[in-house]
């Protein structure tokens, strides 16, 4: 090999060692923000920008990398939410064992709803079936007036109580306090997307690409198919499940119009598509690009969704692949 050649090997090496390290550095940014920040509200902003990465993120698995189109994702979020604050309003249930049970509802959901569903290869039947769930779901909450209040709301969920850290004390999360919940879902955020990582980068990650890329070849190579679709579905509703149950102990109050309508799920689309389709860490610069940009642009006013709305098309345009394809070329980040 060249010297010339041995140079650019060594700076391609170097791009990627910087390129790895690049969620790394975000999140510790991310976990000293609160140090220099204390802002109420632009902690609610970061908060909610965290909550749409996780769930844009987790819709990623299962439509970027294995090809699947799902418009029913809102509906385990939103299942995620109720079961959560029903378990501890009528039974007593902690919220912290709510968080889990809300994930562990939505993915058996998922799983019963997969089954029939994801044996279908024509992907307008899969998307129609799953929004229909998503409807089915919300209609349900909005009839269930004795338990879930119906459109009234479901008020009164209680906060999550507190905790004692060695070394650091009691931290509380009643008062409107933002801090303990910035850092709680910081942390649902870096085990989903850790849990993320290391599934993309492992069989099961090789399994799901070969899925998107031709269903027929998949299987002629042994692939069990439906298998894997349904491991997707089941690990992306369970996280969107785990996020909605946050959600309803940060918000404390529900309706099914606030958790269940289309309207989250052409978000989480946005999110996904302008960040990157199919890529690592795309859904998740897409979800602070959107909710950052949408609060900053208020002062608009009534010409804030119509600018809002301009700059999507223009990065859709200019950026088809998504923002994080143009910015990094490093297929090891990217993918």
């Amino acid at each position: 090999m060249s010297e010339k050649a041995k140079g650019l090997s060594g700076i391609m090496q170097m791009v990627s060692f910087r390129s790895d390290r690049v969620f790394i550095a975000g999140t510790i940014i991310l976990a000293i923000i609160p140090i220099f920040i204390r802002d109420a509200y632009i902690l609610n902003v970061l908060i909610i920008s965290l909550i749409f990465a996780v769930l844009a993120a987790s819709w990623n698995l299962i439509c970027g990398y294995t090809g699947i189109f799902t418009f029913g994702h809102q509906a385990f979020f939103g299942i995620g939410g109720y079961v959560s604050s029903l378990l501890a309003m009528k039974v007593g249930i902690s919220p912290w064992f709510g968080l889990i049970i809300g994930g562990v509802v939505a993915a058996l959901l998922s799983f019963l709803i997969g089954l029939p569903t994801l044996r279908l290869r024509a992907a307008p039947y899969i998307a129609i079936m799953t929004l229909a769930f998503s409807e089915i779901a919300r209609i349900t909450c909005m009839n269930l007036v004795d338990l879930t209040r119906g459109e009234m709301g479901l008020w009164g969920i209680p906060n999550f109580p507190d905790v004692h850290v060695p070394l650091i004390g009691t931290i509380t999360f009643a008062g409107g306090v933002r801090i303990p919940y910035y850092y709680l879902i910081l942390i649902i955020f870096i085990i989903a997307m850790l849990v993320f990582h290391f599934t993309f980068n492992s069989h099961i990650g090789l399994a799901f690409r070969a899925i998107r890329d031709s269903q027929d070849a998949a299987e002629s190579l042994g692939t069990n198919v439906i298998y894997y679709k349904l491991l997707a579905f089941v690990l992306s509703a369970f996280f969107a499940g785990v996020v909605g149950s946050f959600y309803a102990h940060y918000i404390l109050i529900l309706t099914p119009t606030s958790v269940f309508p289309v309207g989250i799920m052409i978000e989480i689309l946005a999110m996904t598509f302008i960040g990157g389709f199919g890529t690592f860490l795309g859904p998740v610069l897409g979800a602070f690009i959107l909710t950052v940009g949408l609060e900053y642009l208020r002062f608009l006013g009534e010409y804030r969704f119509i600018t809002y709305g301009i700059l999507i098309v223009l990065v859709v345009l200019f950026m088809p692949q998504g923002i994080t394809k143009s910015i990094f070329r490093d297929r090891k980040i990217v993918e």
